[in-house]
């Protein structure tokens, strides 16, 4: 047996490649939208991809089941389990096998059973894998999918939270609990393969680890230590982290069926005199980094550079209007296939940097200031300090004059904000606030980024506090 694992560090996805080497076959799991590193390994090893096993509707990023299915033929092994509401659409012209608990199938030697595994979601499944190929008649491994990560576990409240479902997120806490005591009943020795590590939002404290084992996982995963389903529940439900927006378009492509990408053709630059008509129509984004974007920039650009894009696009971004990109040519290509792992797919324009700054276009600008230049300032509130980190930090430690607005929300919280006085953008590095404070410019606020964030504000001996949940934006206990 070949096993092949696959990481996609701006989604914190994981697949993988199961191959037979007696019959020369592979087959992937949980794929992304991208299928040339699956194609390129499958090459490399002499295999042929004829196989795709999908654990579940993914909300996070565009699968690509429909892609491989389309590209090379490939058979679709996904879940007939769950409600009506979450059944796969697009199966139909594609070879395919609906999964329930229990179901077998093989891949030369090698065999996949079905555990039905609902909680993170109703569909959700997982696969067991043995090796009779090399002469086992036990299993080896279970790819868990979103079910069961490395030191956390699959979140029950997406569907609710995301997908907008209302009552969800209990119920599928409570099934999450019986899948649990189904997975402690599994061989300690299964190694562990799941869909997502460390910053993926589809669950709380990942580790970075790319697998483990059943038996460790029994031992240390915070989530499998309960023993009774109320507590359990309380705990699953509790400082989940924010809900992507865009992850409610996700479930609807999966479900409905990802357009088929096929070969991409390169983006013709747009001449620097369209930009006025690119801003009035659409969005444009601009992928500088941060400090090269305060410096100089077309006015009615988001700054969303290009490492930070797979996160807050989907965030950021309406997906029923037009978005342009303002970028160097070399990172035109990665931009494009990153918007398409999160169902951007018709970029409609591309300016050049370059031409923009001859056009005489990167004129706007925005200050950048230290924590000791702006905390009188802060302490006696003559500027309004916007806080953009998740609520998990915030909760942590902030800034005692803050307020607090997290960043994928700040478009629909803009009536929150004093315009009367200019505005500060931080989080915790300087990073997100950049973004925030090309978001604030657009709307018309007189915008300073605090520099190095919060990070920079402790080093600097500043005063701090801590909050609980409960104290969202409120004051808190001094430390």
């Amino acid at each position: 047996m070949l096993l092949r694992y696959f990481y996609d560090r701006a989604l914190a996805h994981a697949s993988y490649l199961v191959g037979c080497q007696q019959a020369k076959q592979a087959l992937i799991v949980d794929p992304g939208r991208d299928i040339g590193p699956y194609l390129d390994a499958a090459k490399r090893e002499g295999m042929e991809i004829v196989a795709v096993a999908e654990t579940h509707i993914h909300a996070d990023y565009v699968s690509g089941a429909r892609e491989l299915a389309e590209r090379v033929g490939a058979k679709l092994y996904v879940s007939d389990e769950g409600p009506a509401d979450w059944k796969y659409q697009y199966l139909s012209p594609y070879d395919h096998q609906l999964c329930k608990d229990g179901d077998k199938f093989q891949l030369g030697k090698i065999q996949f059973e079905v555990l039905h595994t609902p909680g993170h979601t109703p569909e959700s499944i997982s696969f067991v894998l043995t090796d009779h190929g090399g002469g086992a008649d036990k299993p080896m491994g279970i790819f868990t999918g979103d079910f069961i990560f490395v030191g956390s576990i699959g979140r029950p409240d997406l569907l609710e939270k995301a997908a907008g479902f209302a009552g969800t997120a209990e119920i599928g806490a409570r099934e999450l609990y019986r899948s649990v005591e189904r997975f402690h009943e599994l061989p300690d020795y299964l190694q562990v393969w799941p869909a997502h590590g460390a910053g993926s939002a589809c669950g709380k404290g990942l580790g970075a680890i790319p697998s483990s084992t059943v038996g460790y996982e029994k031992l240390f995963n915070p989530a499998l230590q309960y023993k009774d389903e109320k507590e359990f529940v309380r705990y699953i439900l509790a400082d989940q982290p924010e809900s992507p927006k865009y992850f409610a378009v996700m479930k609807r492509i999966n479900k409905e069926g990802p357009a088929v990408l096929g070969e991409q053709t390169p983006l013709t630059p747009l001449n620097a005199v369209a930009f006025d008509n690119a801003i009035a129509q659409g969005q444009v984004i601009d992928l500088s980094i941060p400090a090269e974007f305060a410096a100089g920039h077309a006015k009615g650009a988001l700054n969303i550079p290009a490492g930070m894009l797979a996160t807050w696009a989907g965030w950021l971004l309406e997906y029923n209007k037009p978005v342009y990109l303002v970028a160097q040519a070399g990172q035109v290509e990665e931009a494009l296939r990153v918007l398409n792992k999160i169902g951007i797919d018709a970029v409609d324009g591309l300016f050049l940097h370059e031409d923009l700054r001859d056009a005489g276009k990167l004129l706007s600008t925005y200050p950048n200031a230290t924590p000791e230049e702006l905390s009188d300032r802060i302490a006696s509130e003559k500027v309004n300090l916007i806080d953009v980190r998740s609520i998990g930090e915030w909760n942590a430690g902030h800034i005692p004059q803050a307020q607090h607005l997290f960043l994928g929300e700040l478009p629909a919280s803009l009536d929150q904000i004093d315009r009367n006085k200019p505005v500060v953008t931080q989080c915790q590095s300087g990073m997100r606030s950049s973004v925030a404070a090309s978001l604030l410019v657009n709307a018309g606020l007189d915008v300073i980024n605090l520099a190095g964030g919060y990070n920079a504000w402790n080093r600097a001996g500043l005063p701090t506090q801590t909050a609980s949940t409960s104290c969202h934006g409120d004051a808190c206990p001094s430390t």
